[in-house]
């Protein structure tokens, strides 16, 4: 995912179990395993996740302004080799866990590396049943990916999203975990400058993932994340709305960690299926936001979890192959920011 320089090394055990209210859950330690209700399918819930006003993500930019030098940005990228295998590719394997009523809280433990300040110190990590994580069968990390957990719970109303988590044996551990909340207007730092979260950017995950009921609805009403080859990316720097970048080694005229592209109003997309007319709308209204480092573009959500299934749909990995990188065009969104990896959280 990312290299960082400062870890939480050693804390006493006592500050992880201490309550954390904004986790949602309960402050004792927790069950044995996860029981209770069950992710709950996100038909016919809003499309943008976070309800305050003003969040970028949430923000169109179909009237924004034209990066100076987009052109010439993505063609450097273009010439790097493109979106990450040359398409714009989608992946799947986010599960994204709705969970509604009384949310059952597990213990929660740092692993060793613990990112600090930027990472939340968590008392219990809300765990309803049934769930998994990032390109898994349940809650073990088993298969040497990021093993992302993300979990919305509508009664607390927060977001809690973590990195290279497990959740087997009724406890969770994670290098890194963020708790969002869900009613917050975060300013232009979002939790702080520098400061990494569950995604390398430091930006929530589940509120730029699309799924299948938004697909079905017709409309995506958020912008997309999107994720790049570290050699595609400019190292060392970053730009709205992302507050910190991974790893990235590529030259300085390729696009930096939060770079914003908006499919051209003027890109037909008739030749696309009707299933994907409508991730290519959201494209031109709310554009993709380079969030993380990864050979695969664009991040959908796993279907699981969800009313609706991609395959009913018509829709799969290969549904945006028809749009190429000189179908985009960068959005300004401020100068770029040096990474110092100093992060300075704001109270958020």
């Amino acid at each position: 995912m990312r290299p960082r320089l400062r870890t939480l090394a050693a804390l006493l055990p006592a500050l992880f179990l201490a309550p954390l209210a904004a986790c949602g859950g309960s402050s004792a330690a927790g069950p044995a395993g996860p029981t209770g209700p069950g992710p709950v399918a996100p038909g016919g819930r809003p499309s943008q996740l976070f309800s305050a006003p003003g969040n970028p993500w949430n923000q169109p930019v179909d009237a924004a302004t034209v990066a100076t030098g987009s052109g010439a940005m993505l063609t450097a990228l273009q010439a790097r080799g493109g979106f990450g295998g040359g398409h714009l590719q989608v992946d799947f394997s986010l599960a994204v866990l709705w969970a509604s009523g009384a949310v059952p809280a597990a213990p929660f433990t740092p692993s060793g590396g613990y990112f600090s300040p930027d990472c939340d110190l968590l008392g219990a990590f809300p765990l309803p049943s049934g769930g998994a994580l990032e390109g898994e069968g349940g809650y073990a990390c088993t298969g040497g990916g990021d093993c992302h957990l993300l979990v919305v719970d509508e009664a607390a109303r927060t977001l809690t999203e973590a990195w290279a988590a497990d959740a087997s044996g009724g406890r969770v551990t994670a290098t890194c975990a963020v708790v969002w909340d869900l009613d917050t207007a975060y300013p232009a730092d979002l939790r702080g400058d520098q400061c990494t979260s569950a995604d390398a950017a430091g930006l929530p995950m589940s509120a730029l993932v699309f799924d299948a009921d938004e697909v079905a609805a017709g409309v995506i009403d958020h912008a997309i994340r999107f994720i790049l080859p570290n050699d595609h990316m400019a190292a060392g720097v970053y730009v709205r709305p992302a507050t910190h970048a991974g790893g990235p080694t590529g030259a300085a005229g390729l696009p930096p960690y939060g770079t914003r592209l908006r499919l051209k109003a003027s890109t037909s997309v008739t030749g696309l299926s009707r299933s994907a007319q409508v991730v290519a709308a959201a494209l031109k209204k709310y554009g993709m936001i380079l969030s993380d480092g990864g050979t695969i573009a664009l991040t959908a959500a796993d279907d699981r979890f969800t009313t609706h299934q991609w395959a009913d749909l018509g829709f799969d990995s290969h549904a945006l192959f028809g749009l190429a990188v000189s179908d985009f065009e960068v959005i300004d969104t401020g100068p770029t920011i040096p990474r110092t990896n100093d992060c300075v959280r704001n109270g958020r």
